[in-house]
């Protein structure tokens, strides 16, 4: 399969560490043996804290955006490092960059891409445009619930939802540079017109992407 994978910054960077580019490098490096893989990064962590010393002097959100741009594609090169020749060398900054280096037969790792898109954007605008089987969006909870799980004991996981009820779910939610929702309203458009097939999971596991990958009954499916 051609298969696109966004991995979200506040899994990869949690702990400051390598050990999660070291367990994904790992996986993924498997899991190319027998798919094509795009992989799109996050900024996490880092790139809020930019982004609020951006926003702190008086910079706008476009700026802002860049800031967490960059941020996402150090923590970009970070898992080419962890991948090594499996990997492209160089982060695409564009989707036509990412499918011309895709004709190397290596993994692409990018980052973000341009201002007012999340990585979550991206990576799904990134499945329409390379005609991908299958886009698996790698999150900290284990997939969307009807209330935020973080704050509500009694929340519910959504096993399954069509991409006209999450844009409703989120159509009255407040965006800004470095914060959004459960996935932002232009990733979720992509998946409703390009009928692409979409799991959300949870990455703090990353054996979730073996299981997403294989088609076990895990996260959140987006139909």
């Amino acid at each position: 399969m051609r298969i696109v994978v966004a991995i979200g910054g506040s899994i990869i960077v949690k702990n400051r560490d390598h050990e999660k580019f070291h367990q994904y490098g790992k996986i993924l490096k498997d899991l190319s043996k027998e798919n094509e893989l795009f992989i799109v990064v996050g900024g996490g962590i880092f790139a809020r804290e930019y982004i609020k010393i951006a926003r702190d002097l008086g910079v706008n959100e476009a700026k802002c955006d860049d800031i967490g741009i960059d941020v996402t594609r150090l923590n970009a090169r970070l898992l080419i490092f962890a991948l090594g020749e499996y990997a492209y060398q160089d982060v695409p900054h564009t989707f036509q960059e990412a499918m011309k280096f895709a004709s190397s037969g290596k993994i692409i790792v990018m980052g973000g891409t341009e201002p007012a898109h999340s990585t979550d954007a991206v990576g799904a605008i990134l499945t329409e445009f390379v005609n991908g089987d299958l886009f698996v969006n790698l999150t900290s909870v284990d997939g969307m619930y009807n209330k935020d799980p973080n704050k509500f004991d009694d929340a519910e996981l959504i096993e399954e939802i069509s991409a006209d009820e999450m844009l409703n779910f989120i159509k009255d939610k407040e965006v800004k540079a470095g914060t959004y929702e459960f996935m932002d309203m232009t990733a979720i458009q992509m998946i409703k017109r390009s009928s692409f097939q979409t799991i959300v999971v949870n990455g703090h596991y990353p054996e979730n992407l073996i299981k997403a990958v294989n088609g076990e009954k895990i996260g959140t499916r987006i139909v």
